[in-house]
C-alpha cells in the first residue's frame, strides 16, 4: 500500500482513532529508540560530561583510529577514493583526518548506499529519508545500536539537565502532518501514549488557530515544550496576547530551526520557563545542547568539528563553514562532511561556568543559504535583527538579486504603517543601498518539512559561490551599510 494512500486513509479517521494510530507508531519508535542499556548509556554520557581534556583526547584519538580505518575498508564510496590516490602513488595516510578531502552533500545524495558499511544491511539498519532544509531528498541508515545511543545521550542532555523524564508529559510541534491540511477545526494533534507525548502540527499554526492549541497544552497538562523556535514563539505570542497565565512549564527545548532572542524571550516569558537551544541534523555528525549557563556544549561522543574558510581552518570564536566527522554512526560514516552551516568554536581554554567540559559552539549562524551578499563582497548573516521588537507575528528576509531585497510579513494587531519604514531602514542599514520590496501576507509557507526559514538566498549557485570566494571589503564608516 503506497506511502499517499495510507495517509488519506489516516485522515478519514475521528481524531481518538488517530491518536491510537499515534500511539502505535509510538510503541514502533520506542522499540528502537530505548532499550535494556539506555539508562547505563545515559548514565555515562553525564559521566562523561566531566572528563578531563587529557581523557577527551585518549578517547578522540581511538575512536577517531577506528572510524577512518573503518571507512577506508569498508565504505564503498570511501575505499574506491583510497584506491584511486594509491594508484596515482599518493601516500598519505587515512590515519590523519587531515588528509581526506572535504564532503559535499551532493555525493552523498546521489548515492546514499555508496556511504554505509558493506558489512551491513541495509535492511537491518533504521532508514530515515528527510526533505532537509532545501527540499532535496537525503536518506541516512542507522543500527539499533546508533539509535538507542543517539536517544539515551539525548535524554541525558536535554530533558536530563532540567530534571525531566520520559515519563513527564510533552508536547512537540513539529513537521509532520497530523491533521489535512485543509482542515480549520481541531485537533491538529495527537497524543501518543506510549511516549507521553503530544504531537502537534505545525502546518496549522494560524492565528486564528492557536488558541485550540494553547487549550490542548492546558488540557492534556504538559510539562515542557518541544518544537521549532517558530512555532514555540508563534504559540507563545498569542499566549501572551491572550493573558494566559495556566501554562507554565519546566523547560522549552527548541530545535530544527536557529532560535533568536526576541523569539527566547516571548517563550520564556510567555510559558515561565528557561528556553534551552538544541543543534543537530539528521547525518548525525554532531549535536549539541544549551546549558543553564547560556552555552551550546557540542557531544563530542559524536562528532568531530571543523571551522574552515574555503579548505582553510580559522581560529577560535571566527565564523567558518561547518565540517564535521562522524564518530556515532559507524555503520554509514561520514569524513570531513560540510554541514552547509557557518558557526564558530570558543577556544577550549575558556571553560563554561556550568562545570561541563564539552566543547562550546559559540555561535551558529544558520546555513551558508541563509547568508545574504552585497555588492562589495560581504556576507551579512544574524539578520534576527531586523525585526527585533517589532509588532510582526513573522518574517522571512528573501534575497532575490544582489540589489534586491523582499521582505514578507505577518502583522501582528499591534502593527502600524511605522513598521515598515523600520524594516525598510534596518535592511538597508545592514545590506546598504539596495531595493526593499516589502510584501505583506496572511501566511509564509513553511518548507516541505515544516520548518520556518527566515532568512532565504535566491541568488544562483554559481554567483553565490563566486561570491563566496571573493574577500570581503569592509565599508568605510558612515557609508550606506554602517
Amino acid at each position: 500500500m503506497s506511502g499517499g494512500l495510507v495517509q488519506q486513509l489516516y485522515f478519514r479517521l475521528p481524531g481518538p482513532a488517530r491518536s491510537v494510530a499515534a500511539t502505535m507508531q509510538g510503541l514502533y519508535l520506542r522499540w528502537w529508540r530505548y532499550g535494556p542499556g539506555s539508562e547505563r548509556l545515559a548514565e555515562e554520557a553525564l559521566e562523561r560530561e566531566h572528563w578531563s581534556a587529557a581523557q577527551w583526547d585518549a578517547w578522540r584519538q581511538e575512536r577517531h583510529a577506528f572510524v577512518l580505518h573503518r571507512a577506508a575498508t569498508r565504505v564503498p564510496y570511501y575505499r574506491q577514493q583510497w584506491e584511486e590516490r594509491r594508484r596515482r602513488g599518493d601516500r598519505a595516510s587515512w590515519e590523519v583526518l587531515e588528509n581526506w578531502p572535504i564532503l559535499e552533500k551532493e555525493p552523498l545524495r546521489q548515492n546514499p548506499r555508496a556511504f554505509v558499511a558493506d558489512d551491513r544491511n541495509v535492511r537491518h539498519l533504521f532508514h530515515l529519508r528527510t526533505s532537509g532544509s532545501t527540499g532535496t531528498p537525503l536518506d541516512v541508515w542507522r543500527s539499533a545500536q546508533t539509535v538507542r545511543a543517539l536517544y539515551s545521550v539525548g535524554v541525558a542532555r536535554t530533558r536530563g539537565w532540567h530534571g525531566l523524564t520520559l515519563r513527564h508529559r510533552r508536547a512537540m510541534v513539529g513537521g509532520q502532518l497530523v491533521a489535512p491540511i485543509t482542515q480549520r477545526r481541531p485537533p491538529f494533534w495527537v497524543w501518543n501514549a506510549a511516549m507521553h507525548q503530544l504531537y502537534m502540527s505545525s502546518y496549522h499554526l494560524a492565528p486564528d488557530l492557536i488558541p485550540h492549541y494553547l487549550d490542548a497544552l492546558a488540557r492534556y497538562r504538559i510539562v515542557y515544550l518541544v518544537g521549532y523556535s517558530s512555532s514555540l514563539y508563534a504559540l507563545a505570542q498569542e499566549a501572551l496576547r491572550l493573558g494566559r497565565r495556566d501554562l507554565t512549564m519546566v523547560a522549552a527545548i527548541t530545535n530544527a530551526e536557529p532560535l533568536f532572542d526576541y523569539q527566547r524571550e516571548a517563550i520564556s516569558t510567555a510559558f515561565h520557563c528557561p528556553v534551552r537551544e538544541t543543534y543537530g541534523m539528521v547525518e548525525l555528525v554532531t549535536m549539541a545542547s544549551e546549558c543553564e549557563q547560556g552555552s551550546l556544549h557540542s557531544w563530542p561522543e559524536f562528532g568531530t568539528v571543523e571551522v574552515l574558510e574555503g579548505a582553510e581552518a580559522v581560529p577560535y570564536g571566527v565564523t567558518g563553514d561547518l565540517v564535521c566527522t562522524g564518530l556515532m554512526n559507524v555503520d554509514m560514516p561520514l569524513v570531513r562532511y560540510r554541514l552547509g552551516d557557518r558557526g564558530a568554536l570558543s577556544d577550549p581554554a575558556e571553560r563554561c561556568a556550568c562545570g561541563r567540559t564539552l566543547p562550546v559552539l559559540k555561535t551558529i549562524e544558520g546555513r551558508m543559504d541563509d547568508v545574504l551578499y552585497t555588492r562589495d563582497g560581504r556576507r551579512i548573516g544574524r539578520l534576527s535583527q531586523v525585526v527585533k521588537a517589532l509588532p510582526l507575528r513573522e518574517a522571512q528576509i528573501i534575497q532575490e538579486t544582489l540589489d534586491r531585497i523582499r521582505v514578507r510579513f505577518v502583522p501582528a494587531p499591534t502593527y502600524t504603517p511605522e513598521t515598515e519604514h523600520i524594516l525598510v531602514e534596518r535592511v538597508r542599514e545592514r545590506m546598504g543601498d539596495v531595493e526593499v520590496a516589502l510584501e505583506r501576507v496572511g501566511t509564509i509557507p513553511r518548507a516541505a518539512n515544516g520548518k520556518f526559514r527566515a532568512v532565504l538566498c535566491n541568488l544562483p549557485a554559481p554567483e553565490r559561490e563566486a561570491l563566496r570566494q571573493r574577500t570581503p571589503v569592509p565599508l568605510r564608516r558612515g557609508g550606506a551599510g554602517s
